[in-house]
């Protein structure tokens, strides 16, 4: 029995022998391991950055633009409007400028980034890296230029396919945006500052952001990969090296990267780019219908057990919508089986049906439920007023829309009423009389400004007829005169 002893102890000191050195491995081995890990995340990396950067390019424009004369009373002035959230990596924005200056030509000269969607040269891109250019010259990885056609653009989406005379080009794949998650790796690569191929990191921060005022159509895919001015156009990629979105825009208040990039996610630019080839423009759905987002006290208000849906506040006349018997007070709460919980997502998945598909609308009306079916219209390519409450008066070069909560703590218009200019069209009529982007419309004619119905209404004149503007833009404000001609 004294060896079974002595066998007993040598194995339980062996065992402490072990566990002792457990302890003082096992930090070393997790530090190996972190590093390994780390490792093959650059692996990753790499391995994604070969297979796309082939396919990536450098996108060169040239266009010839109207800009008013130096004048004595110019004010160029520091405010939140001057910077990347709205010069969209393209340009200097103009100057805040008098009225009655004599327009001018000057040639313009921008950069962005695109990429292969086929083998026979098709390049997906921004509008508002090439829309409206006299000259674009795409230079791919080996240094190659080539001149490019542009094939179509969308501002609406600010979308955009060209394409250069070339074949067996590698391409990149279109990947599904949807499956995308707040977390997941994603890599952006472009032509930041000029400096082409330029490769960063980061996650997907948030999804399905809208209201920001970029764009008529927004479904950004937010992330913290560095984007600077240069990127836009560009492929946002998983780890598969796939495009999820096309880089399109930041948010910044020092003209840089500051961890906050907007992409549109490759779902919509399928749909999108695939009309834009085929025929050179974008066809739009149409319903016929202003809404709103619900809220708890509405949902209470129109006996709705929980915050659901959307809300109908107008029908338009012989519209679909009205045609379909859709009501004002109606709740819609799904569009063809699938839950309807943002006006901006219903809007956009209205814009990209084709027009004449029927679609089935799930609506409470009264306490009651309903379904109604709709033939989906046409949008004109003139629409003046739109779903989300935003507006363009064509005839003024002059796009506006609402003031929205997360607007106007984005801009410093907390506290504010009036309606913000989203676009201005150079050369306009708006443009010469000094309206910005980014301006906030607070009287027309004296009359206060609260919504952009009532705004399009007042802009309404004939020929020779002028319209007093209050304008507020930064810190100040300052009274305009819009004079039809």
């Amino acid at each position: 029995m004294r060896w079974k002893s002595k066998l007993t102890f040598i194995a339980f000191v062996l065992m402490a022998v072990i566990a002792t050195c457990g302890v003082f491995f096992s930090p070393v081995l997790a530090q190996e391991s972190g590093l390994e890990n780390l490792k093959q995340t650059g692996v990753a990396f790499r391995s994604v950055a070969k297979k796309i950067s082939p396919s990536v390019v450098f996108i060169k424009v040239e266009k010839e633009v109207s800009s008013q004369g130096p004048s004595q009373f110019s004010t160029p002035f520091d405010s939140p409007f001057n910077d990347e959230f709205f010069r969209r990596f393209f340009g200097t924005p103009p100057q805040f400028k008098q009225p009655q200056q004599t327009p001018q030509k000057r040639r313009e000269v921008g950069q962005g980034s695109g990429f292969l969607i086929s083998p026979d040269g098709y390049i997906l891109t921004n509008n508002h890296v090439v829309g409206g250019a006299d000259s674009v010259v795409v230079q791919r990885q080996n240094g190659k230029e080539y001149k490019a056609e542009i094939i179509g653009a969308d501002p609406g989406s600010d979308l955009a396919v060209i394409k250069i005379d070339e074949s067996d080009l590698p391409f990149l794949k279109l990947g599904d945006s949807e499956a995308l998650e707040v977390g997941d790796w994603v890599l952006a690569i472009g032509s930041p500052f000029g400096l082409s191929h330029t490769l960063t990191a980061g996650i997907v921060s948030a999804k399905g952001r809208s209201g920001i005022g970029l764009s008529d159509y927004e479904d950004f895919i937010q992330t913290d990969a560095a984007i600077n001015p240069g990127n836009s156009g560009g492929p946002l990629v998983n780890l598969d090296a796939e495009v999820v979105g096309i880089n399109s825009a930041i948010f910044s208040r020092s003209g840089g990267y500051m961890g906050i990039g907007f992409a549109i996610p490759v779902n919509m630019a399928k749909q999108i780019k695939t009309q834009l080839i085929e025929h050179g423009e974008v066809s739009r759905g149409r319903l016929g219908v202003y809404i709103q987002d619900m809220t708890s006290d509405l949902a209470e208000s129109f006996g709705l057990d929980k915050v659901e849906g959307i809300l109908v506040t107008q029908v338009i006349e012989d519209s679909p919508a009205a045609e379909a018997d859709l009501q004002q007070g109606d709740v819609l709460l799904k569009i063809d089986g699938d839950k309807v919980d943002k006006v901006s997502n219903f809007r956009n998945r209205i814009a990209l049906t084709a027009p004449g598909t029927t679609v089935r609308l799930m609506i409470k009306r009264n306490g009651d439920m309903k379904e109604i079916k709709v033939s989906i219209g046409k949008q004109d390519a003139d629409e003046t007023v739109r779903s989300d409450g935003t507006a363009d008066l064509s005839q003024l070069g002059l796009s506006l829309q609402e003031l929205t909560p997360e607007l106007a703590s984005r801009l410093g218009y907390e506290g504010e009423t009036g309606v913000l200019v989203s676009a201005v069209e150079r050369g306009s009529l708006s443009e010469r009389a000094g309206i910005q982007r980014g301006s906030l419309i607070q009287e027309i004619d004296r009359q206060p400004v609260t919504s952009v119905a009532q705004a399009r209404k007042l802009l309404k004149g004939e020929k020779g007829e002028t319209r007093l503007l209050l304008i507020k833009q930064g810190e100040g404000t300052r009274y305009l005169a819009l004079k039809f001609d």
